[in-house]
């Protein structure tokens, strides 16, 4: 699905990214650790092709084809979506009819507007994007949206950021859904998660994670083991890790 080599990254003058390689098969769900500043949102950025972001060396490749020089909006148009840690509130555009351009033919389907009773967000589908939201509610509006593009690649920065306890456990149980997790034989979809906490480990079950520090892919393994690890000893202990 997903085959990130020898990616290097710069924003303006400053090298952010270093020879990055990473692979996410069909259908599996990865995770990215890492301290702050250490690079990972600056990955997902440069997958869905912010502009920003300027891949000084190295490929992505998405379902087999070179992406790397696309804009954004073809590369989201070939399947890949993202949820920001730190969406922007939209003013003069209502969240239903972000939902509506996803498929101007159909308008919001039944389906989308189950799914939004689902995240008890109903009555916001009618409001200013992430306008006045708190920050559970950004977070189901996000999932919202993710599940009326229907992406192949689910690029998640920080789905935990801002949710309350109880938010948690919705947003938990409405990821593991839009990554099929509750299909087998037919899954398709993939994902790559940005997680401080771990929080969303209790609800995705995440068959591979990465440590990134400094811009370097340190150590990757079981994300469970990875994450108890991390708790104990700190990020140093990443740093001597084999890959």
């Amino acid at each position: 699905m997903l085959e990130i080599e020898n990616l290097s990254v710069a924003i303006g003058d400053k090298p952010i990214l270093h020879d990055v390689c990473l692979s996410v098969p069909k259908g599996e769900t990865h995770v990215l650790f890492g301290p702050n500043g250490s690079g990972k949102t600056t990955l997902l950025m440069a997958i869905m092709g912010f502009p920003r972001y300027r891949v000084i060396t190295g490929k992505i490749w998405f379902l087999g084809q070179d992406i790397t020089d696309l804009p954004m909006d073809e590369r989201a148009r070939l399947g890949v979506g993202m949820s920001f840690q730190r969406p922007p509130a939209v003013r003069g555009v209502k969240t239903r009819d972000i939902l509506r351009s996803l498929d101007p033919n159909a308008g919001v389907q039944n389906e989308i507007l189950e799914v939004a009773r689902q995240l008890s967000l109903e009555e916001l589908i009618d409001r200013e994007i992430n306008h006045g939201f708190s920050g559970g509610e950004i977070k189901r509006s996000e999932l919202l949206q993710l599940f009326a593009q229907a992406p192949r690649l689910v690029l998640l920065d920080e789905p935990e950021s801002g949710v309350d306890l109880v938010n948690m456990a919705l947003v938990g149980q409405m990821t593991n859904r839009l990554l099929q997790k509750d299909l087998r034989r037919t899954r398709s979809r993939s994902g790559l998660i940005i997680t401080h906490t771990g929080h969303i480990l209790d609800y995705v079950n995440a068959i591979r994670g990465y440590v990134m520090i400094e811009g370097k892919l340190w150590s990757e393994g079981n994300p469970l083991d990875m994450l108890d690890c991390i708790k104990r000893s700190g990020y140093k202990e990443c740093m001597s890790c084999q890959r």
